[in-house]
């Protein structure tokens, strides 16, 4: 059963399956959940905006040119945890898969971060139409949810797959394939990411190729279970969600600054951003000119990981490692990577490799989740997955040390 007042938009498309979403609002609302309706304009035809307002206790809109001052399409976005589409019609799943945003919902959807489930109603033949099909596999490649329709008779006469599944089913796989879990409400989570620059001169730096997706990634994926969470943000160009803490750093001092102060406050730290490893000596005032450029005297930079240890009480650190040319002697690469992670305290590690200019700044995702008794591999999959996936290894760890 869900925590109550978590936040959910119910999405209705323009089919004659939207009245059986009035059976789908009023389920969530008796398991505890907080539901703003946002239907179609041609949905409207089924179930009208009264109807919605009455049965939800809320303000419906169905174009981005109503409630103007509030923004509803980003106000929305920031409020959901989860976006439940019942029904979608295939002209609404042809315009999520194409990006459109031609009305409050397709605005909604391109503007959240939160796990979205499609619930499928309409026509056999347009459920296996080549274009749907593909709309659909689309749409799963982006880490949308869609559940497949029931098999039965239809408005038409007809019967075969594209009936609106029942409330039951559909709560059913919305709480096993969407609504991220609520395990880490009350928790605090410490996470750092994108890569950190040392300044050489007022226009040069020494710096890397991180772009922080990783990091804003498992900042996210906290937030939607429930975390209270800080980000230690090195210069990052990404849109973070609002209701994460930004603490933005340029150094690595910079960064071992706000690691130090922060981390004592927080129960689990995701070390996932970029360090330099070194520094120049001394910083220039003007800009070196470049004849002068031939050497630069290099010092080290602290260990942040290393440091973080002496004050570790009872937090989880999990660390990360991007190496090159793993992929020609894993073997030693895991063990070297392990050692890393027992000598700098790290409760978990997660080791990729990065040859080739892979990894950096993309949405995907390959390595090894090692702690100090298993390996996992994980296979190409998105950022956002494995960011679950690192929560799910941390709270495992947890319940170790108990």
């Amino acid at each position: 059963m869900a925590t109550a007042r978590r936040e959910i938009v119910l999405g209705v498309g323009g089919g004659i399956a939207a009245y059986k979403s009035c059976d789908v609002l009023r389920r969530l609302q008796d398991q505890g959940f907080a539901v703003t309706v946002v239907p179609t304009p041609s949905s409207l035809n089924f179930v009208g905006r009264a109807t919605w307002e009455a049965l939800s206790g809320r303000e419906v809109t169905a174009s981005v040119f109503e409630s103007v001052d509030q923004v509803r399409h980003v106000s929305l976005a920031k409020l959901a945890e989860a976006i439940i589409i019942a029904p979608a019609t295939a002209d609404l799943i042809a315009r999520i898969a194409q990006g459109r945003a031609d009305d409050l919902l397709t605005n909604l959807v391109l503007a959240s971060q939160a796990p979205i489930l499609l619930v499928p109603a309409m026509h056999p033949a347009m459920w296996t139409n080549p274009a749907t099909v593909e709309n659909v596999q689309t749409l799963k490649s982006r880490g949308i949810t869609v559940m497949d329709p029931d098999e039965g008779a239809l408005t038409s006469g007809d019967s075969g797959r594209g009936r609106f599944p029942t409330t039951a089913a559909i709560l059913d796989y919305f709480h096993n394939s969407t609504l991220p879990a609520d395990d880490l409400r009350g928790k605090k989570v410490l996470v750092t990411a994108g890569g950190t620059r040392e300044a050489i001169d007022p226009v040069r730096y020494i710096g890397n190729h991180s772009s922080g997706k990783q990091g804003i990634a498992i900042a996210q994926a906290a937030l939607q279970r429930g975390a209270d969470v800080t980000l230690i943000a090195a210069n990052i160009d990404e849109d973070i969600d609002g209701k994460i803490a930004v603490i933005k750093v340029e150094s690595a001092r910079q960064m071992e600054t706000e690691l130090h102060r922060t981390f004592p406050k927080n129960d689990i730290l995701f070390m996932a951003a970029a360090v330099a490893d070194a520094r120049v000596s001394e910083v220039e005032q003007s800009k070196i000119k470049k004849n002068n450029l031939s050497v630069l005297n290099l010092v080290e930079n602290p260990d942040l990981l290393l440091s973080l240890a002496q004050l570790k009480k009872d937090q989880l650190i999990i660390a990360f490692a991007a190496e090159t040319d793993i992929n020609e002697d894993i073997e030693n690469g895991i063990l070297d990577a392990r050692a890393k992670m027992v000598r700098k305290g790290a409760d978990l590690i997660y080791l990729n490799d990065v040859s080739n200019g892979e990894i950096f700044g993309s949405n995907e995702t390959r390595g090894w989740l090692i702690d100090s008794d298993e390996v996992i591999e994980v296979t190409d999959t998105s950022k956002k997955k494995l960011a679950h996936l690192l929560i799910n290894r941390a709270l495992q760890r947890a319940h170790q040390l108990r």
